[in-house]
């Protein structure tokens, strides 16, 4: 009954840890937020400071499940390329040893403090008081820890279970286990930590708990191969690259772990401490050997799931250079307006398409470059944040502020969009369909409302000015009628669609006004009318 007792006291503190570390890892990443995944974005070019990226974020976040699947998400939005999210993958199984040598050394112990800082913190009524929370948690991962080894002590008056796992046993089977439970609990850090643990304590010998940290790093892929499907090509070989490497990893070190495996009893260090040295050399050495054969390795992900296009062609971003000059940034500016335009048409195309034929597939590509537009709208306003600053000539500030206002209404244009988005999103949980006659009506408004892009795309693209006048009075004209044939379905108790319907015909008389207003942006007059007299 002791040993029962003992067991749940365990299960208990282990249940605490893995609340803790993933409270702790939501906590860094709201505090982060776009502003960390951008600059995780523009830091990776090179393999090497990729690398170190990825073991700084995971060694804060402590998780390198959550460092995969973030840099999974950036790859599928298009921020990241898959070459050069393979340098954060390395580096985020390096950050994962922090924990290990915090609790082979016994640091944990400044734990409580952590967490009455953290507390109090929380508690203030001031800015900082946002890393309160933070703190917290990561005296709550190390308390919780402290309680494993406590709970766990009288284990070590059972003599039988301690001469089972301190003597040598197959270190495949070790290595599964690792791999299995890792999975389960979806972190290493908590299979990496127990083993600590249990060597401490006397419970676990060095030649069973080296194979289970190596397993630890297969099992870690799981998260990032479950979070890949539904994702596009790139994600997909960034998924995979994530298991391969820990799998290959595992894999080259397997021969030495046989051939010396049982040499590992004969080392003097405290048990603990060379568990966590041995995971940081592992951890490290991997990662610096494939870094050596990245090209090579890349090169395999792409032979194995293929070099197929994107789901969709991703926009150019544009990038600050003080150095720029004026007539530089308005030619990039100018030609992307174009391209932009582009895409939020096929963005539009695709909602509407959604709404008629309540395809999964549709609505989920649909939804997915709506996030990748949302992500390209932050990263314009942060960069003409500072090119407005940076430039200081008055003639060149009124083409600026003109350029900025056309983007600005471009993306009034994706906020309409996105309103009919949210619309179809409504009907599917609500289970709305849509009947013939509302769905004629709905086709009838896009191939208008296509109309009035195409005028407008066609304009931008050529350099000429937009004249959509008889494509804006013919949508019009439909919208009113669209809104007359309205009334008598509204009244109707069954026909649920209708309000679906009053939705759409309101985004988009909206989304017209605002394709109006970017029209008349367009024109040479309008342009010249902005800009300062001499």
């Amino acid at each position: 009954m002791e040993t029962l007792h003992v067991l749940v006291a365990g299960v208990t503190a282990i249940i605490l840890f893995i609340f803790g570390l993933e409270n702790f890892s939501t906590e860094i990443q709201q505090i982060s937020g776009d502003r960390f995944r951008r600059s995780l974005a523009r830091v990776t070019r090179f393999p090497v400071i990729g690398v170190l990226i990825g073991a700084v974020v995971t060694a804060v976040i402590q998780s390198s499940s959550a460092t995969s699947v973030i840099t999974i998400g950036l790859v599928n939005a298009g921020v990241l390329s898959f070459k050069n999210s393979v340098g954060i993958i390395f580096g985020s199984n390096v950050g994962t040893t922090v924990t290990a040598q915090l609790v082979a050394f016994k640091l944990t112990a400044f734990a409580p403090l952590l967490i009455i800082a953290g507390f109090a913190l929380s508690l203030l009524r001031t800015r900082i008081s946002i890393f309160g929370k933070s703190i917290f948690y990561f005296g709550f991962v190390f308390f919780s820890l402290n309680l494993i080894s406590s709970s766990l002590q009288p284990l070590q008056n059972e003599p039988v279970l301690v001469e089972y796992l301190t003597q040598p046993q197959n270190p495949l089977l070790a290595i599964l286990i690792g791999c299995l439970f890792t999975a389960m609990v979806q972190s290493s850090s908590v299979t990496t930590g127990l083993a600590i643990i249990f060597t401490q304590q006397g419970l676990l010998g060095l030649e069973n708990a080296v194979p289970l940290i190596m397993g630890a790093n297969i099992g870690t892929t799981a998260t990032a191969l479950i979070a890949m499907f539904n994702m596009d090509l790139a994600a997909k070989k960034t998924a995979l690259s994530h298991f391969l490497f820990n799998t290959g990893g595992v894999l080259i070190f397997l021969p030495v772990l046989l051939l010396f495996g049982d040499r590992l009893a004969d080392i003097e260090t405290s048990p603990a401490v060379a568990l966590a040295n041995i995971h940081l050399v592992f951890n490290l050495g991997t990662s610096l050997l494939f870094l050596v054969f990245l090209h090579p390795f890349t090169r395999l992900v792409e032979r194995l799931i293929g070099e197929g296009k994107m789901d969709f062609e991703r926009l150019p971003i544009p990038t600050f250079n003080p150095e720029a000059e004026f007539d530089s940034v308005r030619g990039d500016l100018q030609r992307n307006l174009a391209g932009l335009l582009a895409f939020l048409q096929e963005n539009y195309n695709l909602v509407t398409l959604s709404i008629e034929s309540n395809y999964h597939s549709v609505r989920e590509a649909a939804g997915k470059r709506i996030d990748y537009v949302n992500f390209i709208e932050k990263e314009y306003v942060n960069y003409f944040s500072r090119v407005v600053a940076n430039v200081k000539d008055e003639s060149d500030s009124g083409e600026l502020l003109a350029l900025v206002t056309r983007y600005d209404y471009l993306f009034q244009i994706h906020d309409s969009i996105d309103d009919l988005f949210t619309t179809r999103q409504t009907m599917s949980r609500n289970y709305i369909e849509l009947k013939s006659d509302v769905m004629l009506m709905v086709r009838e408004i896009s191939s208008q409302t296509l109309s009035l892009f195409d005028g407008i795309g066609h304009a931008l693209a050529e350099g000429n000015t937009p004249d959509v006048r008889a494509d804006a009075r013919r949508l019009q004209a439909l919208l009113n009628e669209v809104n007359r044939n309205l009334l008598p379905l509204l009244a109707d108790p069954d026909r649920r669609d209708a309000g679906a319907l009053s939705n759409f015909v309101t985004y988009s008389l909206r989304l017209k006004d605002k394709l109006l207003t970017l029209a008349g942006l367009s024109a040479p007059e309008a342009r010249e009318s902005r800009e300062p007299s001499p």
